[in-house]
C-alpha cells in the first residue's frame, strides 16, 4: 500500500489520539494535499515545523498501529468479506432453487453494508 494512502487510512483511524495541531498538519499535507510551505503559512510556523509535526505524527500514528493493528485487521476482515460475496455470487448462479438464491442475496446484502 502506497504510504501517502497507509498514513490516510491510519490518520482516519488513529488521528483523535494524536494532538490537535499534529491531526490538523497531517490533514492538511495527505488528505488536502497542501505543501509545507502552505501549511506554514496558514499555520504561522516555518516549513521546518511543520515537517518535524508530520514526522512526529507519522511515527505515533505507525506506533498506534503496531500496538493495536486495527488497520490490518480491517483490511483483512474486508478482504475475507470480499471473498465470501464472490463465493456467495458463484452459489447464487448456480443455484436452481429460488428460495436458496433469496437466502443467499440477503446475506450477500447484509456482508455488502459491513465492507
Amino acid at each position: 500500500m502506497e504510504k501517502n494512502v497507509q498514513i490516510s487510512i491510519l490518520l482516519d483511524t488513529y488521528g483523535k489520539l494524536l494532538t490537535a495541531k499534529q491531526s490538523r498538519l497531517l490533514d492538511d499535507y495527505y488528505n488536502h494535499d497542501l505543501s509545507l510551505s502552505e501549511i506554514a503559512e496558514n499555520e504561522g510556523i516555518t516549513r521546518q515545523a511543520v515537517r518535524d509535526n508530520l514526522k512526529k505524527g507519522e511515527n505515533k500514528l505507525f506506533e498506534y498501529e503496531e500496538k493495536l493493528g486495527i488497520m490490518k485487521k480491517t483490511t483483512m476482515q474486508e478482504e475475507k468479506i470480499a471473498i465470501i460475496l464472490s463465493e456467495i455470487t458463484k452459489i447464487k448462479e448456480n443455484a436452481s432453487d429460488k428460495e436458496i438464491a433469496k437466502i443467499l442475496e440477503d446475506v450477500k446484502n447484509k456482508l455488502n453494508c459491513l465492507v
